[in-house]
């Protein structure tokens, strides 16, 4: 209690008690830094839910809690999840029969996955700026994308490497022998797929599946390229060269058609964004790597790989057999949708052909794999799917005018959603990493305001301390 002369008393509360290492954002660190762990250990779908408790603990702890813009929009789609749940017991045409409950383990699997995204969003939003600034974030995303180029490397070096995770140890033998618990438990560098005619390795580590590395591998690519290149990080603009030549070897024999079409697209969209802002130097560097990579492309023996991947088309009659179930569903129930997967009958050659113990991928294809636009399409409907899309597109329009190399590098990663949807599943990893992108570009518009101190600009050391203290 302080008490002026001719002034009433006035109770000063103390600030309220924080953990040290919350406050440092280490949550976030070991999601992002220690994924590699994680996924060694089969963890690599569950610790995002889990570690989202921590987060969630830190929220509590340090009300109020800041929102993003559009939030609502987002928290509306949330509520559209599981108002969707009352369409389980349901079973549309052409799709396996099943009861409520043998569904509801992998609909709550996925709401905890989509819980656990929302909060990290308001606790990358609500960390204080001056610790866990801006460039230490977007390092750690950073650290995250080499991780993710070593795995990737791994598995065109050593593609048959694999073991059993600790989790895998403790699964049931009915469990392990599930192609898709297997995939999330099971650490493989690769999946060995016949995409050209004879078996390739393609790359997955540290991630279940070669879809999922390659989405996360370009959302990461573009915070690499921002953090090294346009905010030089530690190591500079020579390690960023060096690690992204090194990153297009497993990228090319990853045969991966959309994550080529993302890396193309962002590409275009940079150099578009540069000229616009006059950055006619870093056009002329820009254009010149690409004519570079362009020639060793094409010497090299990567360039055969990907004009044979063009003329195998390989999953494209079962992605549109998939595709089509999806949008007869939201068809059939335009508003809810069917609240989860199902599994189709039979597959896209013949309605006859389903799982055998000789054959376990044969036919009965979960609706909604092949892209996370297909998956709120079957599960939500028409409006959950608006709702989804809706809170990004909004937020790629509401930070458009940024033109720091956050404001640009977060946009292209948001905006990306509008392109990998169709191909690729974005819940957990990705989707995570883009909603860390969504807390960055909130946090920069604040920083930019004046609402929120810039860490990055501030001396270490007490005036650091201070500014924290006032914020607070």
């Amino acid at each position: 209690m302080t008490i002026g002369i001719g002034q009433p008393a006035r109770i000063v509360r103390p600030a309220p008690a924080r953990l040290s290492r919350s406050a440092r954002g280490w949550p976030l660190f070991a999601l992002l830094c220690l994924f590699p762990l994680w996924w060694a250990l089969g963890l690599s779908t569950f610790i995002f839910p889990i570690l989202a408790v921590p987060m969630a603990l830190h929220l509590l702890r340090n009300r109020p809690v800041r929102v993003p813009p559009g939030f609502g929009i987002w928290l509306l789609f949330c509520l559209w999840i599981l108002i969707s749940l009352i369409m389980l017991p349901f079973d549309p045409p052409g799709t396996i029969a099943g009861s409520a409950i043998g569904r509801l383990i992998s609909v709550l699997l996925n709401i905890g996955e989509f819980a656990g995204i929302t909060v990290t969003l308001l606790y990358v939003g609500n960390l204080d700026t001056t610790i866990v600034t801006q460039r230490r974030v977007i390092s750690w995303l950073g650290t995250l994308f080499i991780a993710t180029v070593i795995g990737g490397l791994l598995g065109v070096l050593v593609p048959t490497l694999s073991f059993t995770s600790p989790i895998e140890y403790l699964l049931p033998g009915s469990l392990r022998a599930d192609p898709y618990i297997q995939a999330i438990t099971h650490p493989t560098v690769a999946q060995v797929q016949a995409v050209l005619g004879y078996e390739n390795p393609r790359p997955s580590a540290p991630f279940g599946y070669t879809n999922f590395w390659g989405n996360n591998l370009s959302l990461l690519l573009v915070w690499f390229a921002a953090g090294w290149w346009a905010l030089r990080l530690r190591g500079g603009r020579v390690f960023c060269v060096v690690v992204l030549a090194i990153a297009m070897v497993p990228v090319v024999y990853s045969l991966n058609r959309g994550l080529w079409l993302g890396v193309g697209l962002s590409v275009l969209y940079l150099v578009g964004r540069l000229i616009l802002l006059g950055r006619l130097g870093a056009v002329a560097v820009a254009t010149a790597a690409l004519l570079l990579g362009t020639v060793a492309f094409v010497a090299t023996p990567l360039g055969t790989m990907v004009s044979s991947r063009f003329e195998h088309g390989h999953s494209d009659n079962i992605r549109g057999f998939l595709n089509g179930r999806a949008l007869d569903g939201a068809k059939s129930s335009p508003i809810l949708g069917y609240g989860g997967t199902r599994k189709t009958m039979g597959s896209d050659k013949t309605i006859t052909v389903g799982k055998t113990p000789k054959c376990p991928q044969c036919g009965n294809f979960a609706i909604g794999s092949t892209g996370q636009f297909w998956s709120l399409l079957f599960s939500h409907g028409f409006v959950g799917t608006g709702l989804f899309l809706s809170f990004f597109a909004y937020s790629c329009w509401r930070y458009r005018r940024d033109v720091s190399p956050i404001g640009i590098g977060g946009v292209l990663v948001v905006g990306l959603t509008f392109v990998y949807m169709f191909f690729y599943n974005s819940v957990p990893a990705a989707l995570t990493i883009t909603m860390i992108s969504v807390a960055l570009l909130w946090r920069n518009d604040l920083i930019r305001r004046g609402i929120l101190p810039d860490g990055d600009a501030i001396p270490a050391g007490p005036v650091r301390e201070r500014i924290r203290r006032a914020d607070h």
